[in-house]
């Protein structure tokens, strides 16, 4: 997910009962739901260091351990910052800090960040090092406007409830916004919940068909924004990737004839290099429909430049594709250069 909704879930965590336990939870908690991201400083080296870093060792039960103790440890330096400018005004000392339950808060945030990341059809590697294999719900889309909303709601809800009770006169009565957190989280368990059945239900409608006369070897369905009856299919069939809107509601898929194929390019020996290489390697075992197209560079120079495309992220109605990657070689298959823009920018 997109790094607002992994902030504002560790603050609705927070709310939900474990700012009771210590002071600085709601800080803590926000702060270690997106620190498995800080894999992002990956891409000063690079576009492609950057594809291939991100999602990686960060978003591992290994490190959360690891990524929680830093975010307590950034934590305690604001705090010792915080509390020498109080003792500098002549306040009295703050209410003490837990940092064994801050800690501990940290791993469930830290986690929280993993749960969210496997909904959507990027997945990530939980596993990893010790297992290389992607895991993907395939249900939210990386931004979703809906769990905004009710992650923004259960925030701003109860504040704006508290400025009514103090308007009126009624006594506060320790930290607020519990019960709109605990509402927040359920509907959006709720929400995974009802885009699973019709995650199935796309699937199961998908599978029912045939795909330029053959049957699928294998299917996937992506999610759209808002819409939970609405899937992006893609069908594999013995040279093609047929990509299908499908409506999981009524069970139709591409009712509309917006279908589009794209056939698998044969191999190449520019291809077959270009997969060897760090960046091919990586996509190649991330992708679950891969197209490698190959390009001869006719400039001064010559060369080669390989395409590498997800299907999954060709949706039908969409000119846009996203997490493209190239591969440049020379006329005698040695790289060149490699990234995560398209054919067109590298002309």
């Amino acid at each position: 997910m997109e790094p607002v909704t992994h902030l504002l879930t560790g603050a609705v965590l927070s709310r939900a009962g474990f700012n009771r336990k210590s002071a600085l939870a709601t800080l803590t908690m926000t702060l270690a739901a997106e620190a498995p991201d800080l894999d992002v400083v990956a891409y000063m080296n690079g576009s492609a260091e950057g594809f291939i870093h991100h999602r990686g060792i960060t978003h591992t039960f290994l490190a959360i351990p690891f990524l929680a103790a830093l975010t307590v440890g950034v934590v305690w330096l604001m705090d010792a910052a915080w509390q020498r400018i109080r003792r500098g005004r002549g306040k009295p000392a703050a209410v003490a800090r837990r940092w064994g339950v801050l800690y501990l808060l940290a791993c469930v945030a830290g986690l929280s960040h993993l749960l969210l990341d496997f909904t959507n059809n990027y997945g990530l590697r939980p596993f990893y090092p010790f297992s290389r294999l992607w895991h993907a719900w395939d249900i939210v889309f990386i931004i979703e406007p809906v769990m905004l909303a009710v992650l923004l709601g259960a925030l701003t809800m109860p504040w704006l409830f508290g400025l009514v009770k103090r308007e009126i006169g009624m006594r506060e009565m320790g930290p607020r916004g519990r019960a709109a957190a605990i509402a927040a989280l359920l509907l959006i368990v709720l929400l995974w919940a009802l885009r699973d059945v019709e995650h199935r239900r796309a699937l199961a409608a998908m599978d029912a068909v045939e795909y330029n006369g053959e049957a699928a070897v294998r299917l996937t369905a992506s999610p759209y924004p808002v819409n939970p009856f609405r899937w992006a299919g893609v069908a594999e069939v013995s040279n093609a990737y047929v990509s299908v809107p499908v409506d999981s509601l009524r069970g139709e898929v591409d009712s509309e004839n917006r279908s589009a194929t794209y056939y698998k390019p044969p191999p190449t020996a520019a291809s077959e290099a270009a997969q060897k290489t760090p960046l091919g390697s990586f996509y190649m075992g991330w992708a679950r429909f891969p197209l490698v197209e190959t390009e001869r560079i006719t400039t001064p120079g010559g060369g080669y430049l390989v395409h590498f495309t997800d299907v999954r992220y060709l949706y039908p109605e969409s000119g846009r594709v996203p997490l493209r990657a190239f591969v440049r070689l020379d006329s005698g298959f040695r790289l060149e250069s490699s990234g995560m823009k398209t054919l067109q920018q590298q002309r």
